[in-house]
């Protein structure tokens, strides 16, 4: 897969597709793990706990844009529209 930016004056990135896919899938998992960690601490308040939370669920948002790519929707992510059908 070649990324060309807007901008001529910058590079175009070559990935292979199957590297670009898997890259996707590590930032799922590690946003899972990251969550796991937040809910399980013993030092963060619940308040804390809920900020950091939503944050996380704004980045699944903002990786929606990549649904499209995954023919399982088992395997989407899920922003705050949470449980409503693409």
């Amino acid at each position: 897969m070649l990324l060309q930016p807007a901008d001529k004056s910058l590079k175009p990135k070559e990935i292979p597709i199957d590297d670009f896919f898997h890259k996707i899938v590590m930032l799922r998992d590690r946003l899972r793990v990251l969550e796991q960690n937040i809910n399980s601490n013993k030092t963060l308040g619940d308040e804390e706990k809920v900020n950091i939370q939503q944050y996380i669920t704004r980045c699944y948002g903002s990786l929606t844009t990549f649904n499209v790519l995954f023919k399982n929707k088992e395997q989407w992510f899920i922003g705050e529209k949470g449980g409503k059908e693409e």
